[in-house]
């Protein structure tokens, strides 16, 4: 019988963990010069982790900041193309977890480029982990702890707003792609996490996700606030064609024309903002400092 001797163990061992580690650089490189970034928030956190002298690419929904606009488009991130992504030569492609479809993404794993999907659950903890794991993709850990300790004071400091607050309004999200594609917000949406967040009640919590608006849901929802993002607001033609929708001219909101406009990645996309995001719409929405 042989018996192998600690130093073989050893050899055996560092072997191993050489291998390992070549799978993980094939997997994600560990400095990748050209990226496509895919999803509004993802595109901003690599701006502020100062790393967007490797973006060759993102998606429409990156409107932040304004220099992200002037990169080359791979188009809207739920109907990518492959070819389009592929076209840019990246070394590494980031994109949320609701970017599709799915064979296009399969395009892109199978032509060898690295894909790295990033968790994008709205709320507080999950855009910890959007920084987080944006930054360990890109190497840069560090000031991904950096720049989750910021959004952790940005959302501190947008709390204590919020516990200023002395009325709980009721709010009704409007989400609207044209005057003939208006939709409400209802549970597990982004728009309702930020109304409680900065201390609302959404006034169709009944409803699930994404429904379309109907004059009784409107009038039954009987809403302080009508809460619309600045694109969707511009698509249906601006407050008064907003107000004309039926059924909202007779709510609470509609009688005292009380409608919130917000940015739309600001408003939605759970980025290193979102703390800013809160306390805007916390002082939109309550009677704080007026």
């Amino acid at each position: 019988m042989s018996f192998r001797t600690p130093s073989n163990w050893f050899c055996c061992a560092l072997l191993l963990l050489c291998a390992l580690a070549a799978c993980v650089s094939r997997e994600i490189p560990e400095r990748a010069t050209r990226i496509v970034s895919i999803g509004g928030s993802v595109t901003e956190i690599v701006y502020a982790l100062g790393a967007q002298d490797r973006l060759v690419g993102v998606d429409t929904s990156s409107l932040y900041p304004e220099e992200a606009r002037r990169l080359p488009q791979v188009g809207y991130l739920r109907q990518l193309s492959a070819e389009g992504v592929l076209s840019l030569r990246p070394t590494l492609v980031l994109a949320t977890n609701d970017a599709g479809p799915p064979t296009a993404l399969a395009q892109i794993r199978s032509a060898g480029v690295p894909l790295k999907i990033i968790p994008s659950e709205h709320s507080v903890e999950g855009v910890k982990a959007k920084i987080r794991a944006v930054a360990q993709a890109l190497g840069l850990e560090a000031r991904g702890e950096e720049l989750v300790q910021q959004f952790a004071r940005d959302m501190g400091e947008a709390r204590a707003l919020v516990a200023q607050a002395r009325t709980r309004p009721r709010v009704i999200a409007i989400v609207a792609r044209g005057p003939n594609a208006i939709n409400v917000a209802g549970t597990h949406t982004a728009i309702d996490e930020m109304i409680k967040l900065a201390g609302g009640i959404n006034a169709v919590s009944g409803l699930e996700g994404y429904r379309s608006l109907t004059p009784e849901a409107a009038v039954a929802a009987a809403p302080d606030v009508i809460l619309v993002t600045s694109r969707g607001l511009e698509s249906i033609g601006g407050v008064e064609a907003l107000l004309r929708t039926p059924g909202l001219a007779l709510t609470p909101a509609g009688q005292h024309r009380r409608v919130v406009a917000l940015d739309d990645l600001l408003l939605l996309g759970f980025g290193p903002r979102t703390g800013q995001a809160v306390r805007e719409l916390c002082l939109k929405l309550h009677d704080i400092g007026r």
